[in-house]
C-alpha cells in the first residue's frame, strides 16, 4: 500500500468515526462548508479527506479517541495528512 492509500484509507476510517460520534458531525460540517448530503459524494476526494484529517487532528482528543477506537498508534493521522493534498511540510528556504 503507498502512502497515499494508507492516507486515504484511514480518512475514510476518520469519517466513518466521525459520522458515528455523537455530537461531532455538525462541526465537522461547518468547518467544512459540506452538508450532510456531500459525505458520501466528497469521499473519494483526496482534498475532502485532507479535511476530514484537519478536523481530527485539530483536537488532541481526537485524535487519541479516533485512534484508541481504531487501533492505529497517535501519530498515524498526522502521518496520513502529510501524504495528502496540502499536507506537506512548508519550506522556508
Amino acid at each position: 500500500m503507498t502512502e497515499r492509500e494508507f492516507a486515504e484509507t484511514l480518512a475514510l476510517q476518520g469519517l466513518g468515526w466521525l459520522v458515528a460520534q455523537d455530537g461531532l458531525l455538525p462541526g465537522f460540517l461547518a468547518a467544512t462548508g459540506a452538508a450532510p448530503t456531500d459525505l458520501a459524494v466528497r469521499a473519494g476526494d483526496p482534498d475532502f479527506l485532507a479535511a476530514v484529517l484537519d478536523f481530527l487532528l485539530s483536537e488532541d482528543a481526537l485524535v487519541i479517541s479516533f485512534c484508541d477506537a481504531v487501533g492505529l498508534p497517535y501519530e498515524a493521522p498526522m502521518r496520513a495528512r502529510s501524504a495528502l493534498p496540502g499536507g506537506g511540510a512548508p519550506h522556508w528556504t
